[in-house]
């Protein structure tokens, strides 16, 4: 990670040259929503011949300054569009490239240690991969602690010459410092529609969630015989043995069949009849006969122990289970029975799309932060086993206190999405989204388009808080329109129905984050709030004044959840924490960019794809970071949110590179830290971050 050169940008130059004369005064531009920069430090804006130079940028094009017209780029877009059975054929064609190499090769440099031989996906022509490898990053391997074990990317890794050995492979050991991934055996229960949910479908029977069943019931107690006939065999209700992945072993429930194409996975009217196996026990072995009409196909069930079973305790063990799977709800715990979270006066970090990942969260935590939730996650993604999906459920070991957040139109999805995750992963509370503005979720019936379907609302958060013993939190937004199905009419009636918290965004659906959050209206559902449920508020907080005036205005408030000010400036937390205004200095900054691009190289790797990969989630973080305006260049402190910064010098190169609006500039920046970028490179925001009231997070 290179030192930034002494001239960064051929548009810096001495603050006290081109100065533009300020035609309003402070006070003037805080009414226009314009942040107040002191005079002797604005410049004129920089010409661009088209927005698009702003929102979208190339290595040639910063160089050559090429404008394209609107026209002309929504026909190259047009080009470009590739069917997924194409991208899917390019990616198996670049696997055999000599771009990838074989991991087991890379780590050992052996050719024979694969031990798919010729049968490999990947690349086994060891010349021809350090031939087009490019040079090596500047800085130590991320996973260097000289414990002795090897680089897991081995001769892929862009640090390689930093690694020692003999073999040329790094000693070291990479510490295990993150959870939550997904095992091989569930996700293949999940990709065959054979994931059992037990506890789920107990609960979303006795509501009356369940839809009327089209086909024969199963005998529940052929059920109760299979499943104790399973735990004496040593395996777990999902046909995955003991023997195996821990995790995969941990559902005890039924089955039902999941909506085909639909997001959020409606309730189904026909429950998929259960399959009855074969397996029997005879002496101390295992044979292929039914016993007493299973419930579990018999390819779904791997025997491979003896049993010696007395009629007694498979009586008793039966009625155990029988008891278990009531859907009475005698034990179905109160909600102040569950285990609480105390949000007040803690600093909550939003769960926030695309920039909120694990390396930026880590980043966080270092500065402050004390709650850390991870970026929405959709409920039928998450029960098909996209693998992409779960990786957003991923925890670092230095997350203490970690929610994680859902979201799904259907009681029976997030319900079972819940359960799932309960069984599978390390979370302290699951937050359910009901404010997502997003038009693609929306459309589904999930997110904020809940809001206008209280019922809904309440199977959903009835289901899910009935089904695990994890806190349930909600996020919502006022309402959908304007004025309209206000969410304050619902806040008691959130807390009976059994969440810990909720969340409340300060703006509508209708709004999105045009105009300021209305805390006046977040008081109004604190105040009016039950005691057992803890209101947060979220929106515009950008310093400790604003967490200070939230808190004394509403002491019913539990705490403020900030969203958007961390992604401009992470060091909030610390300011908070601190009551001051951090003037933070560029280098400051850069080694703040430095610790997340480290994070993210152990996340993501440190070979090309991972380096890359980092590179893109960096400069997703840098869209948003330019519209911090240190708090030396203002004349009126602290930053509002709403503030857009005017075109100015900062007190260094460095500093003026990152106000600059321009992807070219944050280009640049991240050549710095994690060298050049591939040829024909390019990136776009996936948020639009110039566009203010058109950010899509939170």
């Amino acid at each position: 990670m290179a030192e930034p050169p002494a001239e960064l940008t051929s548009q810096n130059s001495n603050p006290t040259q081109d100065q533009q004369k300020p035609t309003a005064t402070p006070e003037q531009l805080v009414a226009k929503s314009i942040a107040p920069v002191k005079p002797q430090f604005l410049r004129p804006p920089p010409s661009r011949t088209s927005q698009n130079d702003t929102a979208s940028s190339t290595v040639s094009d910063s160089n050559n300054n090429i404008s394209k017209s609107n026209t002309n780029t929504a026909s190259v877009v047009a080009k470009e569009k590739k069917s997924k059975r194409q991208l899917k054929r390019e990616r198996q064609q670049e696997k055999k490239s000599a771009v990838s190499l074989c991991p087991e090769l890379a780590k050992t440099g052996n050719v024979d240690s694969c031990p798919y031989k010729n049968n490999c996906r990947f690349n086994h022509d060891l010349e021809a991969f350090k031939a087009q490898k490019p040079e090596d990053l500047e800085g130590e391997c991320p996973f260097v602690d000289g414990e002795g074990s090897c680089c897991p990317y081995g001769l892929a890794c862009r640090f390689y010459g930093t690694h020692k050995g003999n073999d040329g492979v790094r000693n070291g050991k990479k510490q295990l410092s993150e959870i939550n991934g997904l095992s091989k055996d569930v996700q293949k229960l999940l990709w065959k529609n054979k994931m059992k949910f037990l506890k789920a479908d107990s609960v979303l029977k006795s509501l009356g969630l369940m839809g009327k069943s089209k086909v024969k019931k199963v005998d529940e107690e052929e059920v109760e015989k299979v499943v104790d006939a399973n735990d004496s065999h040593g395996i777990n209700e999902n046909g995955c043995g003991d023997g195996g992945n821990e995790s995969a072993g941990k559902l005890d429930c039924t089955a039902e069949e999941l909506a085909g194409d639909d997001v959020d996975g409606a309730l189904t009217d026909e429950v998929r009849p259960q399959k009855k196996a074969k397996a029997a026990v005879e002496g101390n072995g295992c044979s292929g006969e039914e016993v007493n009409g299973s419930g579990i196909p018999e390819k779904d069930i791997e025997i491979n122990c003896p049993l010696e079973t007395e009629p007694e305790l498979v009586t008793d063990k039966l009625e155990v289970i029988a008891d278990s799977v009531e859907t009475d709800g005698s034990l179905k715990l109160h909600p102040r029975e569950k285990k609480l979270i105390d949000f007040r006066g803690k600093l909550f970090l939003a769960p926030l799309t695309t920039v909120g990942n694990l390396p930026f969260r880590r980043v966080c935590k270092t500065l402050g932060a004390d709650v850390t939730c991870g970026e929405m996650a959709m409920c039928t993604n998450l029960l098909q086993g996209q693998a992409s999906e779960w990786a957003l459920l991923r925890r670092h070991s230095s997350e203490d206190l970690f929610g994680v957040q859902i979201c799904g139109a259907y009681p029976d999805t997030v319900t079972r999405t819940a359960e799932l995750i309960d069984q599978e992963c390390t979370v302290d509370f699951i937050d359910i989204n009901m404010g997502c503005p997003i038009d693609i979720v929306v459309n589904k019936g999930a997110g904020s388009s809940l809001l206008t379907k209280p019922m809904r609302m309440k199977s959903i958060i009835e289901a899910t808080s009935g089904t695990v013993e994890k806190p349930i939190t909600v996020k919502v937004r006022t309402g959908y329109f304007e004025g309209k199905n206000r969410i304050d009419s619902l806040i008691v009636d959130i807390g009976k129905w059994g969440a810990s918290a909720v969340t409340i965004h300060g703006r509508s659906r209708q709004q999105r984050y045009s105009k300021l959050a209305d805390w006046d209206y977040i008081y109004q559902c604190a105040r009016k709030s039950p005691d057992s449920l803890q209101v947060l508020g979220n929106g515009d907080v950008f310093s400790f004044v604003d967490w200070n005036k939230h808190k004394s205005d509403c002491p019913e408030l539990s705490s403020c959840m900030i969203a958007r000010g961390a992604l401009i400036k992470p060091w909030i937390f610390t300011e908070i924490k601190e009551q001051r205004h951090w003037d933070i200095s560029s280098g400051e900054r850069l080694n703040i960019l430095k610790d997340y691009v480290r994070s993210g190289l152990e996340h993501w790797g440190s070979d090309t794809k991972g380096v890359e990969t980092t590179r893109h989630f960096l400069l997703e973080w840098l869209s948003y970071t330019y519209r911090y305006v240190p708090v030396g260049l203002l004349d009126v402190i602290p930053q509002r949110l709403n503030w857009r910064p005017p075109s100015y010098y900062g007190r260094d190169d460095l500093e003026t590179l990152m106000a600059s609006d321009s992807a070219a500039d944050w280009i640049r920046i991240s050549e710095m830290l994690l060298g050049k970028v591939p040829d024909s490179f390019t990136f776009a925001p996936k948020h639009k971050s110039n566009a203010y009231d058109r950010a899509e997070n939170g």
